[in-house]
C-alpha cells in the first residue's frame, strides 16, 4: 500500500483550537507530496469550520519542518529530475501548492501558531514564517537552506523575511544561510515565545487556548487590516478600516465586552451577550 496523506500529517480538534502535526520526524518532518497534498486538506477544512477558533501547526519529533526532502532530491538527479527543462505542469503545481499553504496560512482569517520544537528550515521556515505567532522551544534553530543545496528559494521565505526581519537582515540570512538558534531567533523576531523544551507543549496549549477564546471576527479583521497594511499606503489603509471596525461595533462579543470592562470583570467572548 502506497503512502498516504494521513501517514504525513494529521490534524485534531480539542477545546477550538485545531492542531495540524507534520508528521515525518525520520525526516525531519521533510515536505512529500503526501504531506502538502493532507496539509491543503486540513488547512481548508480548518479555516472553514466553525468550531476551530485557532489553528496551531507544529511538528512531530525534535523537528517542526526541514523543508524539502534533500534524500529524495539526490534519489531522484535533484529536484528536476535530472530534466533539461523547467517542468511547467510541476511549475503551476508548486505555485498551486504555495498558495494553499504559505498564502492560506498567511491569510487565514483565524490566528495561527507555528509551534516549532526544532529544525525549521527551508520550505518548513516558509509554513513557520507565515503564522501570525511563532512559538519555540530551546531546541529550536532556524535555517533558510536553500544556497547549501544549489536553490534559490521557494515558499514564500524570502517575502516573508523581508516583511519581519528586514531587507539587510534578510540577505543575510537567505545568502549567507547561517544556522539561527532559538535565542538570536527571539532578537530578530523570528519567535514570539521561546520557552523551556519541557513546557513547550503545556505553553504552546495555552497560547493557543487564549487565542481560541478570544473575538473571533474582530481579530479576523485586524489581521484583515494588518495584511492589507504590507501594499496600502495609510489613507487607503484607514478608508479600508472603519467599516470593519463598525461591524465589530455590532457585534455580541464587543457589547458583551464593553459591559465587562464597566462591571470590571473578564470579558467572554463567542457567547450571546
Amino acid at each position: 500500500m502506497g503512502t498516504t496523506a494521513e501517514d504525513h500529517v494529521f490534524g485534531e480538534l480539542r477545546d477550538g483550537v485545531g492542531t495540524i502535526t507534520l508528521n515525518r520526524p525520520d525526516r525531519r518532518n521533510a515536505l512529500s507530496d503526501a504531506m502538502l497534498e493532507g496539509l491543503v486538506s486540513l488547512l481548508t477544512a480548518m479555516e472553514e469550520s466553525d468550531e476551530v477558533r485557532a489553528i496551531v501547526v507544529t511538528g512531530a519529533g525534535k523537528a517542526f519542518c526541514s523543508g524539502g526532502d534533500v534524500q529524495d532530491f539526490n534519489e531522484r538527479g535533484g529536484e528536476g529530475a535530472g530534466a533539461d527543462a523547467v517542468d511547467a505542469e510541476a511549475t503551476e503545481r508548486q505555485r498551486w501548492i504555495q498558495r494553499q499553504t504559505v498564502a492560506r496560512i498567511y491569510r487565514c482569517p483565524k490566528p495561527v501558531i507555528a509551534a516549532i520544537p526544532g529544525a525549521a528550515a527551508g520550505a518548513g521556515l516558509g509554513l513557520a514564517l507565515a503564522a501570525d505567532f511563532r512559538i519555540g522551544s530551546e531546541r529550536a534553530v532556524f535555517a533558510t537552506a536553500f544556497a547549501a543545496v544549489g536553490l534559490s528559494g521557494d515558499f514564500g521565505v524570502a517575502w516573508l523575511l523581508q516583511q519581519i526581519v528586514g531587507p539587510v537582515k534578510s540577505r543575510e540570512l537567505m545568502i549567507l544561510n547561517p544556522r539561527v538558534r532559538a535565542d538570536t531567533a527571539l532578537e530578530l523576531g523570528l519567535l514570539n515565545q521561546l520557552v523551556p523544551e519541557d513546557e513547550f507543549a503545556q505553553r504552546t496549549r495555552e497560547f493557543a487556548q487564549q487565542l481560541a477564546e478570544g473575538p473571533a471576527l474582530a481579530l479576523q479583521y485586524m489581521k484583515d487590516n494588518l495584511v492589507r497594511a504590507t501594499h496600502e499606503t495609510l489613507e487607503e489603509n484607514m478608508d479600508a478600516e472603519v467599516p470593519l471596525h463598525k461591524a465589530t461595533g455590532l457585534t455580541d462579543d464587543h457589547v458583551g465586552a464593553v459591559r465587562a470592562f464597566v462591571e470590571k470583570r473578564t470579558p467572554t467572548f463567542g457567547r450571546p451577550r
